[in-house]
């Protein structure tokens, strides 16, 4: 039997091969993207991770006896996560293995111990050690090309994690549908959404980047009476607001970012950015300045990708449900059909099953799930009863 050895990512070359690692693993498969080597190194810096600020995290390369790596894995946790929890609940992510048991659960071990060690009572994985918009879960289901930032794996990983011990916590849902045509919206949804759009009162537009300041605005108005009143979810201020547009600049299409009005009051917002993984692909994980000088060529000049990804999707509770969604999907559809438009199809990433409100907005504006990714918990009470994530925002 095998007899593998633990590695702490803590140096030059360590943290070169924990990089390097999913490029040899995955070499024979065509649907793998490699993600930016400073996308990763991002998370695990803290001068660049705000969750070291009351957290810590760790990463392990696994070697078989010969010496090769054959897996690797990172845990973490942070205080504000581990208490939202019943248990406190810290984190493992960023698992790549061989298909093989012994090493899998090599790996999972050194996470379970690391965490117990810091007080916690449970782990969730795979996840980020950051916001769950990024390497969040577990592909099960739909082994095509992942969206910028977002998890693919070998499906022999399910069975490692489930053969471990993790429970299904929640799945996680991306939705697609095609931009060139209006099809696929539910009759009573265009039945409203027709009415709407005839309605003076409504109005519905792509921003202007020469506006930002009223973009910043607009957004802050419709995210805090849309999304605020979730569970969990905080007001968004002004600043965060321009911090996040801020840092979309580089490659948003105002053509695919669109907003709703009533009577010039701001109540709808569909925001989507290009799928820059359709580039990303072609950069072999720098973005040096050849990597920008490619990337450019293919955004701005080749247009090489043609998928949008739907980053959020709100519309303020009083004008819900009369067709407001329906109306500005069929508004930038319109904008799809012009020759210029070169984008074809949208995937909406990051929609859990514990959102039954949110699946039925994607499934009524047309769209279709074709990825699932599972967040697994862990408990380290095995005798504890196991529950799954509550769901939130399930009124009608």
């Amino acid at each position: 039997m095998p007899h593998y050895t633990l590695l702490e990512v803590n140096d030059r070359k360590t943290r070169k091969e924990f990089l390097m690692l999913p490029v040899r693993l995955y070499r024979n498969d065509r649907n793998w993207i490699r993600p930016l080597d400073e996308d990763v190194e991002r998370v695990f810096d803290p001068k660049e991770n705000k969750m070291f600020r009351t957290g810590a995290a760790i990463r392990w390369l696994l070697a078989d006896p010969q010496g090769k790596f054959v897996g690797r894995v990172a845990a973490f946790y942070d205080k504000a996560t581990a208490a939202k929890n019943e248990q406190p609940t810290g984190g493992m992510g960023f698992f790549e293995c061989i298909n093989d048991r012994e090493a899998a659960f090599r790996l999972f071990d050194a996470c379970k111990q690391w965490l117990e060690e810091r007080g916690m009572e449970a782990m969730d994985g795979p996840v980020n050690f950051g916001e769950r918009d990024r390497w969040w879960g577990l592909l099960v289901d739909g082994f095509t090309e992942p969206n910028y930032c977002m998890p693919y794996n070998f499906p022999y990983y399910r069975s490692l994690f489930e053969a471990y011990g993790f429970k299904n916590y929640f799945n996680q849902y991306t939705y697609y549908r095609t931009l060139t045509t209006e099809r696929g919206l539910q009759k009573t949804i265009r039945e409203k959404a027709e009415r709407v759009a005839r309605n003076p009162d409504y109005s519905f537009t792509h921003i202007d980047r020469r506006n930002m300041e009223k973009v910043v605005d607009d957004f802050r108005a419709i995210y805090n009476r849309a999304w605020a009143n979730f569970p969990g979810v905080k007001p968004i201020s002004k600043i965060h607001a321009q911090s996040l547009l801020k840092s979309m600049q580089a490659i948003l299409d105002e053509r695919l970012m669109w907003f709703g009005y009533y009577r010039d009051e701001p109540i709808a917002f569909f925001i989507m950015l290009p799928e820059i993984n359709q580039i990303i692909k072609r950069l072999n994980g720098k973005m040096n300045l050849i990597g920008k000088i490619k990337f450019l060529l293919h955004q701005k000049i080749l247009k090489t990708n043609t998928k949008a990804f739907g980053v959020i999707f709100g519309v303020a509770p009083n004008h819900q449900a009369r067709g407001v969604e329906g109306a500005l999907v069929m508004a930038f559809a319109q904008e799809a059909k012009k020759p210029d438009f070169h984008y074809t199809d949208l995937e909406m990433n990051w929609i859990g099953d514990f959102n039954p409100s949110m699946m039925r907005v994607a499934e009524q504006i047309g769209g279709s799930i074709i990825k699932t990714h599972v967040t697994y918990r862990y408990l380290f009470d095995r005798n504890k009863p196991f529950t799954r994530m509550k769901k939130v925002n399930t009124r009608n």
